[in-house]
């Protein structure tokens, strides 16, 4: 028991002691003290002191070799701290104030991988993917020949995937509200929707690992669109429906859904043949 309590003892005496240094080399005037102190704590991975410390250095050590390598290291400080929108900005100021400098193309690479830590889930907005995206794409631009390459191109097309599966998830929320008009306001249909946004999709990612997923949502809405017609436009849309099913079917002969296709061909046909 006594063993425990002088070990806590010495600990709460530690960190009263680290807090009290910090706190007179934060009010101490000797900025090129500050600066060295920044740089001991950035190496014991006490980023939030550091960080401290460096947003006060960095203005009067701007244009100088330690104003370069100070921004720098503010921008690892606040990545490694988990404050990825800062750290965006401090990369893209850094790569911006020393585009030919010391660490500019590692801060081009942090600012892709600061706005890619701080994306959001397919469901929410993608506004940061697309900065994300426009990053790594600015990154491979400027360096084509880094050794950053290959892995700032698979974080590019996961993060592209991420915008594939927003709009897939769109595409299928259209879909299962199907007849559901309240959010119809402005006319049309639930599947119309999801066929207007699947088929933009496969526009926009003609290559995506989903092209098929997209497609089964366009052929079942094309063929729900069909069913729920007014007398006028019926025939024609299962005539679409019909045509489409036949493309699904040679695009994807040995897809799931293949027999669902043959399905709505069958039923296709009693309308279109009558």
């Amino acid at each position: 028991m006594k063993k425990s309590i002088v070990i806590l003892t010495c600990f709460v005496l530690l960190l009263t002691s680290c807090a009290g240094e910090f706190s007179r080399v934060y009010k101490s005037s000797d900025y090129s003290f500050k600066y060295e102190y920044a740089k001991q704590l950035f190496a014991t991975r006490k980023f939030s002191q550091a960080i401290v410390l460096l947003e006060e250095v960095v203005q009067l050590k701007k244009g100088s070799d330690q104003g370069e390598e100070c921004l720098f290291m503010l921008g690892k400080a606040q990545y490694n701290n988990g404050d990825y929108e800062s750290a965006a900005a401090t990369f893209r100021k850094y790569h911006q104030s020393y585009p030919h400098g010391l660490f500019a193309e590692e801060a081009s690479f942090y600012v892709g991988q600061s706005l890619y830590e701080s994306t959001p889930e397919p469901r929410l907005d993608q506004t940061p993917t697309v900065g994300a995206i426009n990053a790594y794409q600015q990154f491979l631009d400027f360096y084509p020949d880094s050794k950053r390459r290959q892995e700032a191109q698979t974080r590019l097309f996961e993060l592209q995937d991420k915008l594939v599966q927003k709009e897939y998830l769109s595409a299928e929320l259209y879909y299962n509200l199907g007849g559901y008009f309240g959010n119809c306001s402005n006319g049309g249909s639930n599947y119309e929707a999801c066929i207007i946004t699947a088929q933009n999709a496969l526009k926009n990612y003609p290559y995506s690992r989903q092209r098929e997923s997209f497609a089964v949502l366009i052929m079942k809405s094309k063929f729900e669109l069909a069913e729920n017609s007014a007398e006028e436009k019926r025939l024609e849309r299962y005539r679409d429906a019909e045509d489409e099913c036949y493309g699904f079917l040679n695009e994807y002969p040995e897809s799931k859904e293949a027999r669902t296709a043959e399905n709505y061909i069958k039923k296709c046909k009693k309308i279109t043949k009558e």
